[in-house]
């Protein structure tokens, strides 16, 4: 077998065979390429061209430059949206990083110590991220519904007397983040656990044996081992929530009700682009600026982020 590997490398080696590999490469590569310029390379540079267009109804009428970028963040039509959306989406990732990793970093010690019935734990705990997000909305939607959800009901047999939960700015987006993070703490929880599994047992016992507890051993020793699982949860959480758009629409609506408490980058895009039920309006020459803004905040933010995260997981 050995002695047959220069004759295949051999036969590669010829021009006909490279070829029609090259062919076969090309022919399998061609629908996944395809599919990725129509639905994505070519929207994305079509967003580039019109922020800089004028448009009245669906088609660019005249080049302005950068007025749509200016009036998106300085012209009070759009402005006083555009930072408000951005903080609640701050909120939304800081608020995913404390409760949804905290948790999920607690969960994912918790399997690694196997106890009885882990293996059925890991499913159980990942089963919501198989779910779609719009079904995950509507489930919690009922949930929380005044008058008859499950929320309320709980609440009640305790003694605590419910609330509209969805209908009270002070609440609405706390309960859309719960519902995010039961929807997605397996994810990371999945990913720290892949991480733990990656310490040897003899640093573990060590630590165990100078009489370290549980708190210690998450905090001094697991966590700074686990730097390149905590890269890739920090930078995905930081993409999705600057990229938060389904679960916000479904269970607030395109106006991120009550009074904008729900408002999001992704729903104040979709507004100024394609309009809504209280604004039939579209302007995708404003759309498509906010948009790019979006790409390129969440493209800088997130090189940043992983170039310093990375730095760290070296010095660790």
């Amino acid at each position: 077998m050995v002695q047959a590997l220069p004759e295949v490398t051999n036969c590669l080696a010829t021009p006909s065979r490279r070829w029609r590999l090259g062919a076969w490469i090309a022919l399998l590569l061609a629908p996944g390429l395809a599919i990725m310029t129509v639905f994505v390379a070519a929207p994305l540079l079509s967003s580039f061209r019109y922020a800089f267009y004028e448009f009245h109804g669906v088609l660019p009428s005249a080049f302005i430059g950068f007025a749509n970028f200016h009036d998106i963040l300085f012209d009070s039509t759009y402005a006083v949206s555009t930072w408000r959306a951005l903080a609640h989406n701050a909120i939304v990732f800081a608020s995913l990083m404390i409760v949804q990793n905290g948790l999920a970093y607690l969960i994912a010690f918790a399997l690694l110590k196997a106890l009885p019935g882990h293996r059925l734990h890991q499913v159980i705990i990942f089963l919501p991220v198989m779910l779609s997000a719009v079904i995950v909305g509507f489930l919690w939607k009922l949930f929380f519904h005044p008058l008859f959800g499950l929320v309320n009901a709980a609440l009640a047999l305790v003694g605590i007397q419910g609330l509209p939960w969805l209908g009270t700015e002070s609440t609405a987006l706390g309960a859309i983040i719960f519902t995010n993070a039961w929807h997605w703490v397996g994810f990371p929880a999945l990913i720290f656990l892949a991480g733990m599994q990656r310490i040897s047992r003899e640093t573990i016992e060590a630590a165990r044996i100078d009489g370290a507890s549980d708190t210690v051993l998450m905090t001094r020793i697991i966590w700074p081992l686990v730097a390149p699982s905590a890269t890739i949860v920090v930078i995905l959480t930081f993409i999705g929530s600057f990229n938060w758009f389904e679960l916000p629409y479904i269970m607030a609506g395109a106006t991120g009700s009550p009074g904008g408490a729900t408002d999001v980058l992704g729903l104040f895009f979709y507004r100024t682009a394609f309009g809504s039920a209280s604004s039939g309006l579209q302007d995708f020459g404003h759309g498509s600026a906010l948009a790019v803004l979006m790409f390129l905040f969440i493209a800088i933010v997130s090189a940043l982020a992983l170039r310093v995260l990375r730095a760290r997981e070296i010095e660790t």
